[in-house]
Order: structure tokens, then sequence, then C-alpha cells
């Protein structure tokens, strides 16, 4: 089978029957009405019903190919062509996309909604979200028979059920680093730190050169060292603790339960057990408020209530002999506060962290919140409103990993600094997924751009023309050595896949530079909202854009939108250098384009395939210029496919076009431009 086709293949799968199979994994069939079942919904919604991207093709393409009959050819070719380009470890669904962008964008499409599907089905869906998004990285876990869960209410049962998935978690990572020297270990552990705070997506040699063979040496011992599959069973195997019917049946086996009369280390509050373990400490915490303050961190935690405060390791590994942790918390208004890569972080093995009710905060220091390096890292919030404010590498992020975010349910604030809030650096998948709530989402104001030193060298930070980049939103980056010296570009490091959904709600986007469906470098950026009425604002390179021989994609299914940016270029379907961009606007609401101090929509250069989509509706657009512009050998397209849209804030598209005339009306202004208004 070739690398890829078993996610190709997935496509064709029955939706509910995969959901399905998975729920039935955490099922005893003969008495699952009462232990460890968490009921589906009676009619779940087939979200790939919702895809729009192959519907789009069939709409727009006969117009690209009797308008655009002499670029076509030639840009198919050059982007299919990628031999020349100097990057290691490119991914099947990147090298797809640039190779064939309708199918390949539509194939991402179809894996970003059955993902989300998986979300929607709670935490007893987190092993086939796992699954489907590693898929997408040409990644697959190793085929095991989950534990059967536990149909008894004694307390010895219930235990020896959680260390023996304990003991099969311990022995796939073990399984997984078995070809490793113990130097080799310590080098994927220690070096991970260095990766969150250093992490660039261009070196300039000869000051980074020392990263950049740190980063490669990094990536390829996962490549060639690491039995991958195996972690992503280990993570597999500890989500399904997180099963709402098992945790009820202990909850009820522990509730008369007389607390430990000793005190643990760095815990306060009632502790109903304390058992250390040859896998770390093992504790089940009372109803009342505790306080974890872990140095060590721990194996496992279930804490059964209360407002609670973590602080330290959570879910996370404090050194290499700790290869897993996770955390769950039933219910209470909890904060945390981990120590730097501390939180949900999967760093050479598993961190996972499940709190399934309150109003909780996580103040994430760097690399933790959903982080994966050279491991799996997941935090999964069930229920309430709740605040994620991040440093960088925060927030479903991750370089030679799988680093995820879900949060189920509530109005939730996201906030990071940069490359986070689903980034995906080389080898890496990271996702945020939002089920539902009006969120509001926001990244950047920490790092300013190098474009500041051609665009503003007179700008002050935080002044309307200085700018900040931000890597997040849904943004895939690889690592680009920008050298003539061959052997120093050959450590460049191709990207991995930065993931953002949003299911339901009215919901607010800021972000800087390279963001919200971005992608870098081989690296593939999606950024997709389901519903609602939604608020984009972005700066250069926002919204469905792509550099470098990435691939980027944002898609609004319906609503009534808004799109600004800061600018001064590349929004809404922008490809440069040889990319894929692909920016989709869905349903038959009035959108504003708002976008004055900017370029786009629908815009390629140097090689790139650019295209921007309305669906519908009786639009407005304010921009600078751009409405579908291709140039140097390359396709730049425009199509607003039906109402009664407002052009008077632009100027024309082509010379003796007026802006007032544009509806209706189709432009060519070169060999690869092209503006539709139907």
């Amino acid at each position: 089978m070739r690398p890829g086709s078993r996610f190709v293949i997935r496509r064709r799968l029955s939706l509910v029957a995969m959901i399905g199979f998975w729920l039935l994994l955490n099922a005893c069939t003969q008495i699952s009405h009462l232990f460890s079942v968490t009921t589906p919904p009676n009619r779940p919604v087939d979200r790939q019903q919702q895809a729009i991207v192959s519907r789009m093709q069939a709409m727009v393409e006969p117009d690209l190919r009797d308008n655009l009959s002499t670029s076509i050819p030639a840009i198919r070719v050059s982007l299919a062509d990628q031999s020349n380009k100097i990057a290691k470890f490119k991914r099947g669904g990147v090298l797809r996309a640039l190779a064939d962008p309708w199918d390949g964008l539509a194939t991402i499409e179809q894996a970003a909604l059955l993902a989300a599907t998986a979300a929607e089905a709670g935490v007893e869906g987190l092993p086939a979200v796992i699954d489907i998004l590693e898929g997408g990285m040409d990644r697959t876990g190793t085929p095991f028979k989950p534990l059967t869960f536990p149909v008894t209410l004694a307390r010895e049962d219930l235990l020896g059920f959680l260390t023996e998935v304990l003991e099969n978690a311990y022995q796939d990572r073990e399984h997984a680093l078995r070809h490793l020297s113990p130097q080799d270990r310590e080098f994927l552990f220690a070096q991970a730190r260095l990766l969150v705070e250093q992490f660039s997506p261009q070196i300039t040699p000869a000051a980074q050169l020392s990263d950049a063979e740190a980063a490669a040496r990094y990536a390829t011992l996962l490549m060639q060292q690491v039995d991958y599959a195996a972690l992503i069973t280990a993570a597999q195997r500890l989500a399904r603790l997180g099963n709402r019917k098992f945790l009820q049946q202990l909850d009820i086996a522990f509730h008369n339960r007389t607390p430990v009369n000793h005190s643990i280390p760095g815990i306060t509050g009632d502790v109903l057990l304390a058992q250390h373990t040859s896998y770390g400490l093992l504790v089940v915490g009372g109803r009342g408020p505790n306080t974890y303050d872990l140095e060590k961190g721990a194996a496992l935690i279930i804490d059964l209530g209360g407002n609670d405060t973590y602080r330290g390791f959570i879910g996370a590994s404090a050194s290499s002999d700790l290869g897993n942790s996770i955390v769950i918390d039933l219910s209470g208004n909890d904060t945390y506060q981990p120590a730097p890569l501390g939180l949900a972080t999967g760093r050479a093995g598993i961190g996972i962290v499940i709190d399934h009710s309150g109003n909780d905060t996580y103040r994430l220091a760097s690399g933790s919140g959903g982080v994966g390096l050279a491991g799996l890292g997941i935090l999964y919030d069930g229920e309430g409103q709740d605040i994620y404010e991040g440093g960088r590498f925060t927030q479903g992020s991750a370089f030679s990993g799988f680093g995820l975010l879900v949060d189920r349910a509530g109005d939730d604030r996201y906030t990071s600094f940069g490359y986070a809030l689903g980034f995906g650096a080389p080898l890496g998948v990271g996702a945020v997924i939002d089920v539902s709530g009006n969120d509001s989402y926001e990244c950047g104001g920490r790092y300013p751009s190098a474009y500041n030193a051609a665009d503003a060298p007179e700008a002050a930070p935080h002044e309307t023309a200085f700018q900040y980049d931000c890597f997040g939103l849904g943004t895939g980056s690889g690592l680009r050595v920008f050298s003539k010296d061959p052997a120093q570009r050959a450590l460049s490091l191709a990207g991995g896949w930065g993931l953002l959904i949003d299911l339901d709600g009215h919901d607010r986007y800021r972000s800087a530079n390279f963001s919200q469906g971005h992608g870098y470098f081989f690296g593939l950026g999606v950024k997709l909202d389901l519903q609602g009425d939604d608020d984009h604002q972005a700066a250069r390179y926002g919204h469905g854009t792509a550099a470098h021989f990435g691939v980027g994609l944002i898609v609004d299914y319906q609503g009534k939108d808004r799109y600004g940016s800061k600018g001064p270029f590349y929004n809404g379907g922008a490809a440069w250098d040889g990319s894929v961009a692909l920016a989709i606007d869905g349903g038959v609401t009035s959108d504003f384009y708002d976008l004055p101090a900017s370029t786009g929509l629908g815009m390629g250069d140097l090689g790139g395939w650019g295209l921007f989509i309305e669906e519908g509706g009786a639009d407005q657009y304010a921009l600078g210029r751009g409405l579908g512009h291709g140039e140097d050998t390359s396709i730049g397209a425009f199509f607003d496919l039906d109402g009664r849209d407002d052009y008077s804030s632009i100027p024309p598209p082509t010379a003796g076009a007026h802006p007032e005339r544009l509806n209706r009306k189709t432009y060519i202004e070169n060999q690869g431009s092209l503006f539709i208004d139907r």
C-alpha cells in the first residue's frame, strides 16, 4: 500500500460506522446500559455532508479552464514537480494538494470534518480523532484490542483495570523507543524544550545553523528510530480512561472511602488513594478543593470534584523516566498553572489532561496545553466557559508529534503569542477543535516580523504599521534553511499540519502575520468555521494563504461574516512561490470584506495557485487591489457566485471596468488572472 493510501481509503468509510466502532470499543455489550458506555447522539450529524470544496470545484473549474487555458497546464506541471525543492520528510497530504489542488484540498477537508464529528461524540471520540488526524500525516497506530471496562463497583477491580491500562501503555512506549540509545532518549526529552523556545520557520546560517542541525536530528530520530505507531496506540489506550460512565463507577466506588491519613508531597486536600507504582504515582483526589503542585509529575491523577489548583507537571513528564502521564478532573472550576512543557504535553511519551466540567482557567507556559514533542499531548475540556492563556507553542501544537486541544462546550477564550492554536511544525500535527459556543481566538503581539525592516522601518512596536508574526490559528510550517550552501539547505525540514475547527457559535478571530489557514514551506494550514456569524481579522498572509510550497485552506461554511486585515499584503486565497491556497465563504448570507489596507482576494505570484470563492449573498468588498490577480506564471482567481454585490470601495480590476458595473461580469487582466461575478 503506497504511503497515505490508508488516509485516502478512510474518506470512503461510513462516518457513522467509524464513530460507532470507537464507541463500541468503549462498551461492554452485555450490560452497556449500566456500565462504561456513554450513549451516542440519537442521530449523529454526518459533517462530511457539509463538504464544500468538491462542490465549488464543479462550479468554478469550467470557468478556469475556459478562461485560463494557457496558464493552467503549466502551473499544474510546476506545482506537481517538487523534486528540486530540498526539504526532508515532505508529507503526502501536502504533495497531493500541490500535484492536484482540488483533489488534495477535498481530501484534507473531508478528513478535518471527520475529526470534527468524532470530537462531537465527546471524550469517547478522542481515539478516533487521534486516528483520523494522524492518518492525515501518513501515520497509523498499532492495532490493539482495548481492555473491557469492568462491570463492577468493587474498588479493587476498578484499580486493577487502571493499573493494567497503565501497564499496557508503558509497554507500548517501551516498544516505541526500543531502538533508541539512552543518550538518544535523553536527547529527545531535553531538546524538546529548546525546540519550543527557539523554533523559527526560517534560519539563515551561520548563527543559527546549530539549531537547524539539532532540529534535523530530532526529526530524523523520530522517523528512523522511533516506532511511532506504538505511541499512537498508547495515547488511544490512555484516552479511553476519560470514559464518563467508567468515571461515574469510580466516583460511586470511592464515595464513602476515608481520606488517607498521611501527607502526599505537593498535594493538599482530601486524597482518597495514593499509590506508588512502577509507572509513577497514582492518586484519587476527593470531591473538595485540592492543590496539586507536582515537581515530578504523576502517572495518573483522578480528581472527583471541587475547585482545584494544578501546578508543576500535570499530565506531563518531568523527566524521561516518567514516559506517560494522565490527569482526569470530573468537576469544579479549576485553575491550571503548569511549568513549561508541563500540562498535556507528550514529550517522548504521552501526556493527557481531561477536565469534564466547570469554568476552568488554563494559564499555559510554553510547550503546554495539548503539545506533542516526539509524543502525543492531548487536552480535553468537556463543559464550561473556559479561558486558555498561553505563551508560544501552546494549545494544540506539535513538532515531530501530535498536539490536540478539544473543547466541547461553552463560550471560550483562547490567546497566545504565537506558534499556537493549531500549529504543526515539521512532522507535527497540531489541532484545536471547539465544538460549541461563542468563542474568541487571539494570536500575536509578541514576535516582531522581519518585514518591518522593509515595510515600516520607522514604526514603533504596537503602532498601526508595525507587524508581528503569529504562525497560528491553523498554520503548518516547515523549517527553511535559507542558504546557498547545498549541505546547509539539506537540513531544511518540511512542515506539518496545523488545524483549527470551530463547529458552532458566533466567533471572533484576531491574529498577526501567517495565520488562519496558512501553509509555509511544505506546511499545511487549515481553518474551518462550520456555523455562526463570525469576525475574521488577520494580517499579512491571513485567511487561507500559503508561501514557499505550502498549502493553505480556510472555509467559513455559513453565516453573516466579516473579514478584515492589517495588511499590507496577501489575504483570502493568496499563494506565493509554488504554493496552493483556497479561501471559501459558503452560504447565501451577506458578508463584508473590509480590507482597504491589504491586497486580495484570490492572488497567485511566483508560481502559485490562489483562489477565492464567495458562494452567495449581497456582499460588500472594500479592498485596495487584487480581486483575482495572478503574476509570474501563477493563477489568481476571484469568484462571487451569486447576489448583488457592492464593489464601490475598490479600484477597477482592469482598465475601463467601473466598480459599480462589476456585478455579473468576467474580467481577465492577464493570462493568469480571472475575475468572475455571477
